[in-house]
């Protein structure tokens, strides 16, 4: 007799993880388990699956490129990776791409680069956020601004200092002559869904120009279209120096990137850094069939006009329940803030078919695919509405 999935976890694999269903097929917002129950996915795998559960383009992506070469060293050039990176490069910054497996990845090459950047002048401190989230990694895990990852893990890796987010005068105050850098979220995710105010970033921009600051953005969680814009830091009118991004560049294949201006795009020469996995060619064709997917099926528009009407379903929703607090967010990454702790409520709404994510202590978090339509969107507020009952 062969052991469940569950058993199997709780002999062989870390707990770092607590599942509560075992999932076993996905086709565009739906998921079902292995007891045959079907899911409206509103996690999609942590705004990973953007273009929604096995899109036949993936598919057809993975299957090709499977058949070709998977993988390379970048000792060697691939026809897919400089294609990749030029792609994102015009729908960024115009400057230069590194490519690793993971957002935590993406941002430690941010942290390295500021390093190696200030390193002439004697500068290494990196200013983060109070409340943020940048990886678990020893110096991702030590950027974040949150005390409950950290704990038990000491010494951290020295050099980073936190400030008020969305308060410049806090950013203003932590600078010191070893500031070489600050890293920035758009919105907040880990930390309960928080958008930055346009002030914040605006003036952020002009102090990092204003003190010699690089200033990057960690669009982990709010890029590859994820708010309505290819990276959430276009909302706002800014250019910064540096971004990292992973999750739903790959739909679901493991892939990260760091995309710098042009004024940055040489910091790193050969031996300064590296990874093995880093742009194969079949995580390349991965990539590029999402990014050509989200083009070619207008899912930017999509996000923006399906995000609007679940903002809106969700207010009116809080007009009603005594529960609901606060409803925020941009795009397809909302929070509902409740005034009681989020983790049942989540449990309740995956009873009744829906899959959302408690994050912070009191919200829950809404980020489907960006395929998702509109008679999905009020089948999820009906769930909700039948699920948010104290």
């Amino acid at each position: 007799m062969h052991s469940s999935p569950a058993e199997l976890f709780a002999n062989y694999v870390m707990p770092t993880y607590a599942p509560g269903l075992t999932l076993v097929r996905g086709a565009g917002v739906n998921v079902w388990d292995s007891a045959g129950k079907e899911y409206l996915d509103f996690t999609a795998g942590i705004a990973v699956c953007n273009t929604g559960h096995c899109h036949p383009a993936i598919r057809a992506a993975l299957a090709d490129q499977a058949g070709k070469l998977i993988h390379c060293s970048n000792l060697f050039y691939n026809e897919l990776q400089p294609r990749l990176a030029k792609k994102i490069s015009q729908l960024s910054l115009g400057g230069k791409v590194f490519f690793c497996n993971s957002g935590a990845e993406a941002n430690e090459c941010l942290i390295k680069l500021a390093r190696k950047w200030g390193s002439a002048t004697g500068r290494h401190e990196i200013i983060t956020m109070k409340n943020s989230f940048h990886g678990r990694t020893l110096a991702t895990m030590t950027a974040t601004g949150q005390t409950k990852y950290q704990n038990g893990f000491a010494p951290l890796v020295p050099g980073f200092v936190y400030a008020e987010f969305n308060n410049l005068d806090s950013v203003r105050a932590a600078i010191t002559p070893a500031t070489v850098a600050v890293l920035c979220e758009a919105i907040q995710g880990e930390g309960g869904i928080l958008p930055a105010t346009p002030e914040f970033l605006t003036g952020l921009r002009e102090l990092c120009t204003a003190k010699n600051l690089l200033l990057f953005f960690d669009e982990v969680q709010t890029g590859i279209g994820r708010t309505g814009q290819w990276f959430g830091y276009q909302h706002f009118g800014i250019r910064p120096d540096g971004i990292s991004m992973a999750k739903a560049l790959g739909s679901g294949f493991p892939i990260g990137a760091a995309a710098v201006t042009p004024e940055l795009s040489n910091v790193f020469q050969p031996g300064n850094h590296a990874s093995t996995f880093g742009g194969t060619p079949l995580a390349s064709a991965v990539a590029l069939a999402t990014l050509e997917t989200i083009e070619k099926e207008n899912l930017l528009a999509n996000a923006n006009q399906m995000g609007a009407r679940l903002m809106d379903g969700l207010r009116r929703l809080a007009t009603t329940n005594p529960l609901i607090t606060a409803v925020r967010g941009k795009g397809l990454m909302i929070g509902l803030e409740l005034n009681a702790p989020a983790k049942p409520y989540e449990a309740k709404a995956r009873e009744n078919g829906l899959l959302c994510i408690a994050t912070g202590e009191h919200v829950l978090r809404f980020v489907p695919p960006l395929v998702v339509n509109a008679d999905q969107i009020d089948r999820a507020l009906a769930i909700l509405t039948q699920s948010l009952t104290p």
